[in-house]
């Protein structure tokens, strides 16, 4: 039987980790915490895997069941969403490390560690001559 949004909220936590099935590798992981977790259990190649769909309530029945069917999609393509989702994170830092302002502090460190950096790091304050 599918979850309801009722039987979500009022789940409570007991002494070990409660699973709530949903459907199609779906469930709720209630935590002894108290957190609430959305694991989608799939199998790519034999192996038996789980992805992180996010937590409740910040990600709804709804929004799960979503992420769900779309991590689905890509199973059905061949792409495993587990590696998709940490290739993305990887793509994503990767661009915000390669701002001037970052190989700029890179570069600082990097002759601050070779010794060379005494004249070459030091700053001015700027000041507007009026």
């Amino acid at each position: 039987m599918p979850l309801t949004d009722l039987a979500i909220r009022t789940a409570k936590a007991g002494p070990k980790p409660r699973k709530m099935s949903d459907d199609r590798g779906l469930f709720l992981l209630v935590q002894p915490s108290g957190g609430k977790l959305w694991p989608l259990k799939y199998r790519m190649a034999g192996k038996e895997k789980k992805l992180s769909l996010g937590r409740y309530p910040d990600v709804a029945l709804k929004d799960a069941r979503e992420r769900s069917a779309a991590a689905r999609k890509l199973i059905a393509d061949g792409v495993d969403p587990s590696e998709k989702k940490r290739l993305d994170r990887l793509n994503a830092e990767l661009q915000v490390a390669t701002t001037f302002k970052a190989v700029a502090d890179e570069y600082i460190i990097k002759t601050e560690r070779e010794g060379a950096a005494s004249g070459r790091t030091q700053t001015r304050p700027f000041t507007l001559a009026l």
